[in-house]
């Protein structure tokens, strides 16, 4: 290893910090400590790197994840990576929030040079037979430098990943899909090589701060009123993600359910559909409810994940470009997470 290299691991709360509380388990500072005293059991024969260690103020749980935490989340690491020193960041997160903030981070952070893993556990790290350091010392492995070849076939890229249970996972492409089993994580299938993301326009990568934005995710199901989507859409949002049926569908015989997406079009609002399921890919010209869907100003978002689509239109919404060119960035890859060319024309 190249001693003038470390890693920064970044805290910002989650079941691997908590305690327990009066009221059951809760976020706790002084991580820094705890797993200093944890890596002092491994032995001589453990193969980390050199690492320190930032806290954001005050750790939280994750539930309570809001865009101002991605956004400090951002700040913090494009400034640690601004040190010669740091080769990588493993940013430990809560689970019930931890698939948002990579994908969100994945485009917020678009082009930096370094990896950034984020982990957790499902166990508070003091707890008996706690996930907690093998995620933890698992990750920071993985961000060695110089590691023999042997431990691993090839250092981590450079992009968002998790890191959880022993498997790395890509930041776009990644839902949590249990609330117990240790293995809480489960990626969808990866882009296949003939759409791979083009490089990042340098009016998107991480050195463009971005402002907060007002979105809204409202899934279709059976008997959704036009005058319940038009409150959504007329409560102030910038973007809406319709989350359609298959391959994106929804009730297209009520005239005025169109029309209160195309109203909100036509006054600026992005729209943006993705599918209900788990492994579904919008193709509005399958159906003739589709193409319906497409006119009222609707934009594919090919096979993205609820939690890709989430964080990408609050990258674009958060550059403070026009409509337009943020439904067209919508239809480009720029993380690698559609899983086919969304590049509808």
């Amino acid at each position: 290893m190249n001693q003038a290299s470390q890693i920064v691991v970044l805290y910002t709360g989650g079941t691997i910090g908590m305690q327990q509380g009066p009221d059951g388990l809760e976020p706790t500072s002084g991580f820094e400590q705890r797993i200093r005293q944890a890596q002092a059991t491994l032995g001589d024969d453990a193969w980390l790197p050199e690492w320190r260690f930032i806290e954001l103020l005050p750790p939280i749980d994750s539930a309570n994840m809001r865009q101002t935490n991605w956004l400090a989340m951002r700040d913090s690491i494009v400034e640690a990576t601004g040190a010669t020193d740091c080769s990588g960041i493993l940013l430990l997160h809560g689970t019930d929030t931890l698939a948002y903030t990579a994908a969100a981070l994945s485009f917020l952070l678009m082009g930096l040079p370094i990896p950034v893993l984020l982990s957790g556990s499902m166990l508070p790290a003091d707890a008996a037979g706690s996930d907690a350091w093998d995620n933890l010392f698992g990750a920071m492995s993985l961000l060695q430098q110089g590691i023999p070849p042997e431990h691993f076939a090839a250092p981590v890229a450079p992009g968002v990943h998790i890191y959880f249970a022993g498997q790395l996972l890509p930041g776009t492409r990644t839902s949590k899909f249990h609330s117990e089993s240790f293995a809480a994580f489960q990626a969808l299938p990866r882009t296949p090589e003939h759409s791979l993301p083009a490089p990042a326009p340098s009016h998107l990568d991480y050195r463009v701060r971005r402002s907060l934005s007002r979105i809204a995710v409202q899934p279709i199901y059976p008997g959704l009123e036009s005058t319940q989507l038009r409150a959504v859409l007329d409560s102030g949002v910038q973007g809406l993600i319709l989350e359609c049926y298959g391959s994106g569908t929804g009730p297209v015989d009520d005239d005025d359910w169109l029309r209160a997406l195309h109203d909100a079009h036509t006054r600026g609002v992005v729209l943006l559909a993705i599918s209900q399921c788990p492994s579904g890919c919008v193709v509005f010209e399958t159906y003739a409810a589709g193409s319906r869907l497409r006119k009222a100003g609707l934009v594919c978002g090919g096979g993205m994940t609820r939690e890709a689509a989430l964080g990408k239109l609050f990258s674009l919404l958060g550059c403070g470009l026009s409509q337009s060119d943020v439904e067209y960035w919508l239809q480009r890859n720029l993380c690698a997470e559609a899983v086919w060319p969304i590049d509808q024309g």
